[in-house]
C-alpha cells in the first residue's frame, strides 16, 4: 500500500497537468491572438507585429536552440514558406533563448527563409500560454487562433499543411 501511494499521486499529477494543458489550448483556439511586436534577427531596427500581418494566414512558431524537434521543424517551415508565402502565408519564428548567441548558432546551422524574431523578455510566449518547445499557433487572416500545435510530429505535418491551404483559400 505504501508503495502504491506515490505511484497513484504521480498518475494524478500527470492527469492534472494534461487536463490543464488541454484546457489552455481550448481557451486560446477561436480567440484573437495576443498582440506582439518584436525585433527581427539581423535587422533589429525592423520589427514584426501581428497587427502588420492582418489579412495573412500566420504560422507563429515558438522555438529554442536546445529544442530537438525544432531542428526538424525549421526545414519544414522553410518548405511551407517557399510554397505558400506568395499565396498569403506568413511564418514568424519567435526565439525564446536567454542568450542570443545560442539562437545565432542554431540559425547558422539551420537558416530560416522566413522572419525570426527574438523575445528575450519572454512576454509573447507568456501571452500565448506556451508550455513547451516548439509550440506553433496557426492564425487566420482575421487574427484568430485556429490551431495550436504542441511539439513537432511527423504525422501532423500533412494535416497542418491542409489547414494552411484551407485558410489561404478562405481569406
Amino acid at each position: 500500500m505504501r508503495n502504491s501511494l506515490p505511484r497513484l499521486l504521480s498518475v494524478f499529477v500527470m492527469f492534472a497537468a494534461c487536463a490543464t494543458a488541454h484546457a489552455a489550448v481550448e481557451t486560446v483556439v477561436g480567440k484573437p491572438a495576443p498582440a506582439f511586436e518584436l525585433p527581427v534577427f539581423g535587422s533589429e531596427s525592423r520589427h514584426v507585429s501581428l497587427e502588420s500581418l492582418r489579412g495573412k494566414v500566420v504560422l507563429l512558431d515558438f522555438w529554442a536552440s536546445w529544442c530537438g524537434p525544432c531542428r526538424l521543424s525549421f526545414p519544414w517551415m522553410n518548405a511551407m514558406h517557399d510554397k505558400y508565402a506568395a499565396s498569403g502565408l506568413a511564418i514568424i519564428a519567435v526565439n525564446v533563448d536567454k542568450k542570443r548567441a545560442d539562437a545565432d548558432k542554431f540559425l547558422a546551422q539551420l537558416p530560416a527563409s522566413f522572419p525570426v524574431v527574438f523575445d528575450e523578455a519572454g512576454t509573447s510566449p507568456a501571452a500565448f500560454g506556451v508550455k513547451g518547445m516548439p509550440t506553433s499557433y496557426l492564425i487566420d487572416a482575421r487574427g484568430n487562433v485556429v490551431v495550436v500545435e504542441r511539439g513537432f510530429l511527423e504525422g501532423s505535418r500533412g494535416e497542418l499543411e491542409e489547414r494552411i491551404k484551407a485558410l489561404l483559400a478562405s481569406r
